[in-house]
């Protein structure tokens, strides 16, 4: 796959169109109609949270928070292939990964309302924590994999950032290092087109992401991130290449942002309703939903249905976190100094007379 596929032959890979048809049967993944249906409840609760966290935030009831909306099938095809062993090196977006390694949702919650045990991951085995200084965490996934490689390991990295991280020295630093140690470590860049406000056009001079896996030596892929088939099958190669010794892959998934970049962004200020509506048309829940209802495995009702009970189940547990919240001020300021500093104890007391404030 990577040799027909290499970034140099400008082939984007891809299994389904726009309307769920498979129109590339030789790569097809060979998965059952319960792994396939599963697949797309995954996509469908991730979303149905995104879009309800985006509500909450609105709402004043939970602090900025980076939407998913659009880019489901990415996370859900890294949920399908890693395994509770292999590491999962996060960037901010991509919460079904973060679902289907063990976080709960109460841990997401908890960490976008500012609670430090929203990092915590107690189920999640062999995962970070959440990466928001943009790529650092790549430079970090190589060293993992080098611990892998060196102690003889049968597992993998899955790293994940976003184009624009690209752009940033320690990107460039982890996969040359990657690269030299020759070390099983996937790196997933997820191509949504903007890096904050700024169009990938304007990111790099480079054809696309992929093809700078030439300049460290390793094997690169460019697949169309809203096809959860051609992620999966990409995935899997990647994950197959590198247990058996032959070092890193990059892929970069070609996908779109359709939410904010954040809840504090307005990207109606640098990008036109024309170009939303083309790439709405390659919406990953979109493609994957026209396949399941021409094979005949779901249905609107279903749907319908499904949502209304996921969104009942967030709800119900969003109000137990906000019931149940309970942060103590001194593990804010207390313990980051053995002698608390005079800045740092003036924030303290304005602190405390804001909390007064608010009791009274």
């Amino acid at each position: 796959m990577f040799s027909e596929y290499k970034p140099t032959n400008k082939k984007l890979f891809q299994i389904t169109d726009n309307d769920g048809s498979v129109i590339n049967k030789k790569y097809m993944p060979d998965l059952s109609d319960k792994e396939i249906l599963k697949a797309y409840k995954d996509m469908l609760f991730a979303r149905t949270a995104d879009l309800q966290i985006v509500s909450f935030q609105r709402q004043g009831r939970i602090y900025t928070y980076p939407p998913n909306y659009g880019q489901e099938a990415i996370s859900a095809a890294m949920g399908s292939i890693m395994t509770e062993d292999d590491w999962l090196v996060p960037a901010f977006r991509e919460m079904g990964a973060w679902l289907a390694k063990g976080v709960t949702l109460k841990e997401i919650f908890l960490y976008f309302m500012g609670h430090e045990d929203g990092s915590r991951f107690e189920n999640a085995k062999n995962m970070l924590p959440i990466s928001v200084p943009i790529a650092s965490q790549l430079t970090h996934a190589a060293g993992i994999g080098y611990e892998l490689k060196y102690n003889k390991k049968k597992n993998v990295v899955f790293a994940v950032v976003g184009d624009g991280g690209t752009s940033e020295g320690d990107f460039h630093e982890g996969l040359n290092f990657a690269g030299v140690w020759n070390v099983p470590v996937v790196f997933v860049v997820q191509n949504n087109q903007y890096g904050i406000s700024t169009p990938f056009k304007v990111q790099t001079a480079s054809d696309g992401i992929a093809i700078k896996s030439l300049a460290y030596g390793i094997k690169g892929i460019q697949v169309d991130g809203n096809d959860y088939f051609a992620m999966y099958q990409a995935l899997k190669n990647a994950k197959a290449h590198a247990l058996k010794g032959n070092g890193p892959v990059l892929i970069e998934a070609v996908t779109y942002r359709k939410g904010a970049h954040t809840t504090s962004d307005d990207p109606s200020k640098y990008r036109t309703k024309e170009e939303e509506a083309s790439w709405d048309l390659k919406d990953p829940l979109k493609r994957m939903k026209a396949f399941l209802l021409n094979k005949k495995l779901f249905t609107e009702k279903e749907e319908q249905k499904l949502i209304k009970e996921y969104k009942s189940e967030i709800d119900r547990q969003f109000e137990a976190v906000e019931k149940e919240m309970n942060y103590p001020l001194d593990d804010i300021f207390k313990y980051m100094y053995d002698e608390m500093p005079a800045d740092l104890l003036q924030q303290k007391k304005e602190y405390e007379r804001y909390l007064h404030r608010q009791a009274n």
